[in-house]
């Protein structure tokens, strides 16, 4: 009795994902495997197309270009913006993203790339936007999503159960 993962399946895998210099950016490995709802876009787009239809023990490498991946780099570029800007309390941490308010009252994600000084850099673009995405993945288990799930359209933790805001 294999499940594998389609439509509304949670799939429960580790990963480590490195660039094209083969340096890795991220890995659950030693930690907590990731879990995730299929077929509700909660992980990059080229890596749910290699997960459909695998299964509990399956390994494989993904690779994945830019477009399935966080999109090519867009836009002019990291802008500086001055600390006075945020709350007082605000910690900027490299590759966090911030939600912002754009002109038009669009929310916008925006990720720091860089601090100097009162400056804090922030971009349009994911900090992996334009880059090729190689994930060694391992399928450790694949289980149906309980309906709390498919109605808020992503898994809550390993079991289905945890849930956090």
């Amino acid at each position: 009795m294999s499940d594998t993962l389609t439509h509304g399946k949670v799939g429960i895998f580790h990963y480590t994902l490195t660039n094209d210099e083969g340096a890795t950016l991220d890995s659950s490995r030693g930690g907590q495997p990731m879990a995730y709802l299929h077929g509700f876009q909660n992980i990059v787009p080229g890596l749910e197309s290699e997960l459909e239809g695998k299964g509990a023990g399956d390994t494989f490498i993904a690779h994945v270009a830019p477009k399935d991946g966080y999109g090519e780099k867009e836009g002019p570029g990291p802008q500086a913006v001055h600390r006075s800007n945020f709350p007082k309390d605000f910690e900027p941490q490299i590759g966090r993203p911030i939600r912002a308010e754009g002109g038009d009252g669009q929310v916008v994600t925006l990720w720091i790339t860089g601090v100097k000084g009162a400056q804090v850099y922030l971009d349009v673009n994911h900090p992996l936007a334009g880059q090729n995405l190689h994930f060694d993945i391992e399928v450790v288990g694949v289980r149906d999503a309980t309906d709390n799930e498919k109605q808020h359209g992503h898994a809550h933790g390993i079991d289905g159960h945890a849930h956090h805001h």
